[in-house]
């Protein structure tokens, strides 16, 4: 009974491992949340109705489902229709277009609060239609809404454990299989928390390096 501390120094390298599994599941992730709801705020405002509406369901869907409802359609559902994809793969687009959809309609905002002008000015340029929005618009849009874009990540960080439950070993089930050895959950727990904590704070402070640096830009 009581605290041992002492047993985790045998799993430290497990630990570093699962910690970076944690951080590649969460930067793949993010890659595909940010350019997808990119993707998703222009359909969603500029595309025709016919496209519009299918892809506001796909949003609705993903808004109104829990995310690990999500990852197990991804990954033992989509094998039922012979889509047999890796724990990892279902894990990064289950987080990755569940955050994409949130991440969308912080971007719609941004684009709304572009000032109109600037349309009339690209058309003065003589750009398309499509190359004000791409050149013009979304990079003006992106600028203003890091912040709430940050924050999503964070909590993309922290969903990141839910993967542990179609088997990705990262940092979650890495712990719990280290529990299922020694018989120490506290312990491990204790260690995965603090991982995790580290983690973060190097997330807050890249995102607030990059938070500076779009302000300067400005």
């Amino acid at each position: 009974m009581g605290l041992d501390f002492t047993v985790l120094p045998g799993y430290f390298d497990a630990l570093l491992l699962g910690s970076l599994w944690t951080i590649a599941i969460m930067l793949v992730s993010a890659v595909i949340s940010f350019f997808g709801g990119i993707l998703l705020a222009v359909i969603a405002l500029y595309a025709p109705a016919i496209v519009r509406y299918p892809f506001r369901a796909f949003s609705f869907v993903f808004m109104g489902t829990p995310l690990l409802l999500q990852l197990f359609l991804i990954y033992f559902g989509l094998i039922q229709i012979g889509i047999d994809l890796p724990a990892f793969v279902a894990g990064v687009i289950g987080l990755g277009l569940h955050y994409a959809v949130y991440n969308s309609d912080i971007i719609q905002a941004g684009i709304l609060a572009v000032d109109k002008g600037q349309h009339e000015g690209a058309r003065t340029l003589g750009l398309s239609r499509g190359q004000t929005i791409r050149k013009i618009i979304v990079p003006q849009a992106v600028r203003t809404v890091i912040p709430p874009i940050g924050n999503n990540l964070i909590a993309l960080l922290k969903d990141s454990a839910l993967v542990s439950v179609i088997g990705v070993a990262e940092l979650t089930l890495t712990s719990q299989l280290a529990i299922s050895k020694t018989f120490r959950p506290f312990e491990f727990y204790i260690a995965a928390a603090a991982c995790y904590y580290v983690i973060n704070l190097g997330l807050e402070y890249g995102l607030r390096k990059i938070e500076k640096r779009v302000a300067v830009a400005r």
